[in-house]
């Protein structure tokens, strides 16, 4: 009998795009169920060949006086960069809870593939997981708040670190998974191009079925909390797979130092000195991750905010404050079926 495998394969990819508006609520068809739901993971799966894998590029956002912001996929570190305990440096193999479920992200936006980073993240259903990313990793600012915004084929990948030569997900550690739904806040979506009002909703979830080698849920291998409040001082670590300059995208690096702000956006946003680079947009920020006894186990703290962008020539990293609409798209994110932008409470800043 003729198989009918790339048909349907083919149909449910169609649904990958299928959103989506809300202001608290979503419209458009629920992501797929049972059968369907594994048929659409396997092909988002199978789609990232090695090949693919190879050929996608950071989707990192550097600001300079005469382009602005703008994509720089091949931004190399740079020095300096002052009040950092640590601002770039190979995370230790095996250590902790966040070696294990901070990954990188792939997915397809624009005809193009890409590459960021991102978190398992602390969630209210039992029949699916979040994945913490940046903004620009799971929608496209330039759409205007358009369903066509949404990544296509994102793909998330736990302790990337541990298997960095892999050729497809069964190379893994603990395999893939997939989304069923993205979810970010319109502050984002509307904001026409990655631009000041851009960085303060550079936030994204990612709702992911059952997946990895065992058809498990991700957050089987842990999670981590997000609080949605300031942070008013004290130290923080952040983590990603940067992938340009010294860095090679295969190691979990992270920067550890006090939090400043970015007088540049009125003070707006979070800065950490770090020259962390393309590819580690959407790692966690975390606070009060050392333990009590002043050691680093890399099991505790909460996710404070994440790497979002950075200013040419310099070795900081800057990203958003985390605030009540980011809480909202989170709790949105605990209940969305289908891709989903949240509305601003009050007029996006």
């Amino acid at each position: 009998m003729r198989s009918r495998r790339p048909a349907a394969i083919a149909a449910l990819l169609a649904l990958i795009t299928l959103p989506v508006l809300a202001g608290g609520a979503t419209a458009g068809p629920p992501a797929a169920a049972g059968p369907s739901a594994t048929v659409r993971h396997n092909a988002i799966v199978a789609h990232w060949t090695d090949a693919r894998l190879r050929a996608a590029k950071p989707r990192d956002f550097v600001f300079d006086a005469v382009r602005g912001f703008h994509i720089a996929p091949s931004r190399k570190p740079a020095t300096g960069g002052g009040g950092g305990n640590t601002t770039g440096a190979s995370w230790p193999n095996g250590k902790g809870l966040v070696y294990k479920v901070t990954g990188k992200v792939y997915f397809e936006m624009g005809g193009s593939g890409w590459v960021c980073s991102g978190t398992a993240l602390t969630d209210t259903r039992s029949n699916v997981s979040l994945v913490v990313t940046a903004g620009h990793c799971a929608y496209d600012e330039t759409a205007n708040g358009s369903a066509s915004g949404f990544a296509t084929n994102w793909l998330f990948i736990p302790q990337y670190d541990s298997g960095p030569t892999l050729s497809n997900c069964s190379t893994t550690a603990y395999g893939c998974w997939t989304s069923n739904a993205l979810v970010v806040n319109n502050g984002f979506a509307s904001a026409g191009s990655f631009n000041t009002r851009a960085t303060h909703y550079d936030w994204a979830f990612a709702v992911v079925g059952a997946g990895g080698k065992n058809n498990t849920q991700l957050d089987a291998l842990g999670s981590f909390g997000l609080t949605a409040s300031s942070i008013s001082s004290g130290t923080v670590d952040a983590f990603g797979y940067p992938a340009a300059g010294k860095y090679h995208g295969n190691d979990l690096t992270y920067c550890q130092g006090p939090v400043g702000f970015d007088a540049l956006t009125g003070n707006t946003n979070y800065r950490l000195a770090c020259n962390m680079t393309g590819g580690s947009s959407g790692g966690p920020w975390l606070s009060g991750f050392a333990a009590a006894d002043g050691s680093t186990t890399g099991n505790g703290g909460t996710i404070r905010s994440l790497n979002s962008y950075g200013y040419g020539g310099q070795a900081y990293m800057y990203g958003p404050i985390f605030n009540g609409e980011t809480t909202r798209t989170l709790n949105a994110a605990n209940t969305a079926t289908s891709n989903t932008i949240v509305s601003c409470t009050s007029p996006c800043r």
